[in-house]
């Protein structure tokens, strides 16, 4: 059995127990959370101490707990459980099986004894639920597929030039590392594509023609890294496929998609303004396979993909990560002005730290670095300013004062951005 240690959220949880709100796990389908909840955090606790009747499991999913979707069941169940003075930790899996499950959560917030977790599907539980709720007393630990540096702490292939290639080709659902044929794995994530996220998408939102939205799903999947917005879409629905799909119904598509978690938006900051442009924007998917997978893993852009996986690593450190936009003036070679607007692929933000970085598969000559560090080099202000290259350059900064850094070195050191 493939076992992945996922410190990274492992840690969140056990910095909020006993912090008196209900600590809700939330992610894409089958990125891990019940085995983050029931084996790794269920671990922790009986490292900790805490002996097996105080800590009570509910998998909702499972048909022997078929009863207790049922509320006034489940507060029975737990009640039950409840058998002293003692800490309880309560564990609930697929919490949206319950109907209104919000109720039963709350009416343990006020127990100085019971601290409480549940995991919940995307068909119902998301983010932005959570405040609705819980009313502003739930504390949401957001789960993502294995980061690189998870995924090479368990694989067994020969060489970490291979393993990057076959995780931005079948992306880092944890399943897929249990598989070992490409036929086995491209499967897997086209059906888990369609019967999963799909149906969840529809039911959720009682979506009965669907054919649009499948269809939008498509185009932002070979639009990854390029910027579009609602409009735009909508006239290449119109001349492209022959749809009347309305402005409105595609921005709706896409907030689902990213409620959803299938994607995220990156909008564009133009840094010398020091303002926020709301439109167009970018999306990226959180997981490759799946997003390659739409494409019957037809669309293979390195360059591309390397960008879509930048973005989900800065993501899971901790940043918010922006479009950046630089303009500046200068004159023709007739002497006449003209403008000029350059694009920084990531402005990164945590705290009062920031980061310039640009994505680039290769810097195979000096125009390619010119044209790379061209941006970076009309920023002026002393945050760091990096450019990460696929392949084996070595990490360097270069005579700009910029850092050149190989991709290895920069997703399997997670400090790597302290440079």
């Amino acid at each position: 059995m493939t076992v992945v240690n996922r410190d990274i959220y492992l840690q969140k949880l056990i910095r909020s127990k006993h912090n008196g709100m209900i600590k809700v796990i939330t992610g894409v389908r089958r990125c891990g959370k019940s085995y983050l909840l029931f084996n790794l955090f269920c671990e922790h606790l009986k490292a900790s101490g805490v002996d097996d009747e105080h800590i009570i499991k509910v998998d909702l999913e499972d048909r022997r707990n078929k009863t207790l979707c049922d509320p006034d069941k489940l507060l029975e169940y737990i009640d039950s459980r409840l058998t002293d003075d003692g800490q309880y930790y309560i564990l609930l899996d697929e919490i949206q099986k319950v109907d209104e499950f919000e109720d039963v959560l709350n009416s343990y917030l006020k127990m100085q004894n019971v601290d409480v977790y549940v995991t919940g599907s995307n068909s119902k539980l998301l983010s932005k639920d959570i405040i609705t709720e819980f009313r502003a007393r739930g504390y949401e630990i957001k789960v993502r597929p294995l980061c690189f540096r998870e995924y090479m702490s368990v694989y067994q292939g020969p060489s970490r030039e291979q393993a990057l290639l076959e995780y931005m080709t079948y992306g880092g659902l944890p399943q897929t590392l249990t598989m070992e044929s490409a036929e086995e794995k491209e499967d897997y994530l086209k059906s888990l594509f369609t019967s999963t996220y799909i149906r969840d998408i529809k039911e959720r939102y009682k979506i009965v023609n669907d054919a649009d939205l499948e269809e939008l799903i498509d185009v932002m999947a070979s639009s990854i890294g390029g910027l579009t917005n609602p409009l735009k879409l909508q006239n290449t629905f119109k001349t492209v496929k022959q749809s009347s799909i309305t402005f409105d119904t595609i921005k709706r598509y896409l907030d689902i998609m990213q409620d959803a978690f299938l994607i995220e938006k990156s909008v564009r900051y133009d840094i010398k303004g020091r303002k926020y442009i709301d439109t167009p924007a970018k999306y990226y998917f959180e997981d490759l396979g799946l997003r390659n997978a739409r494409l019957n893993f037809r669309q293979i852009e390195e360059t591309h993909l390397m960008e879509n996986l930048l973005y989900n690593e800065l993501r899971l450190r901790g940043l918010s990560v922006d479009v950046g936009q630089v303009v500046y003036n200068y004159k023709d070679e007739e002497g006449k002005s003209q403008r000029k607007v350059l694009e920084v692929d990531f402005v990164c933000n945590r705290g009062g730290k920031r980061y310039y970085i640009q994505s680039a598969l290769s810097l195979p000559t000096p125009e390619k670095v010119e044209q790379e560090q061209n941006s970076l080099l009309r920023i002026d202000d002393n945050f760091q300013k990096m450019i990460i290259v696929g392949g084996m350059t070595p990490t360097h900064i270069n005579d700009n004062g910029i850092i050149i850094m190989n991709i290895y070195d920069f997703l399997l050191n997670e400090n790597s951005l302290t440079f």
